[in-house]
């Protein structure tokens, strides 16, 4: 297998943002799951699940060179341990997977479908980091969420506050 620089780097700054979303979801209590800021925001339980759910996207672009909206199942946490058991099980995946792949593979295509028609393709790399800067976005939401119900938001780049040091 040929050096795999990028799928390093892929690997380091996943591996930076996962202390501070697993603390995000593990304070998001299951009984505001359904809780929402407005009536066109997507619920707290959905958002939290896409920050626990990213990494196994990057699993699939790696591992499969495919996501379909159909076949694609997602988890149904019912408790907050579920939920980042879930996040955990997806991170070992995307590490494992991203331990495994070399740069030139990166360079292969990876294609969004909805029940077999594509609906959007570019190469590996570019969905990788993609899907990184997608998981660092919605913890930001989240992050929202948690300040409008008075859950405390843990430091991420730096203080935050509700915790003044790391």
């Amino acid at each position: 297998m040929a050096i795999n620089i990028l799928a390093q780097r892929f690997l380091k700054e996943l591996e930076a943002e996962t202390n501070s979303s697993r603390k995000c979801l593990e304070r998001i209590p299951e009984k505001l799951f359904t809780w929402k800021p407005h009536e066109k925001s997507m619920t707290m339980g959905y958002l939290a699940l896409l920050v626990a759910e990213i990494p196994r996207w990057i699993t699939f672009i790696i591992e499969k060179s495919e996501i379909d909206f159909v076949t694609f199942k997602h988890f149904e946490p019912k408790t907050t341990d579920e939920l980042v058991k879930h996040f955990d099980e997806n991170i070992i995946g995307a590490k494992k997977a991203l331990q495994n792949i070399s740069d030139d593979e990166l360079s292969k295509m990876f294609y969004l479908k909805n029940n077999g028609a594509t609906l959007f393709s570019s190469s590996k790399l570019d969905n990788v980091e993609s899907s990184i800067n997608h998981l660092v976005h919605h913890r930001g939401q989240l992050t929202v969420y948690m300040r409008l119900n008075d859950i405390p938001v843990p430091s991420i780049y730096g203080p935050s506050a509700d915790e003044k040091s790391f």
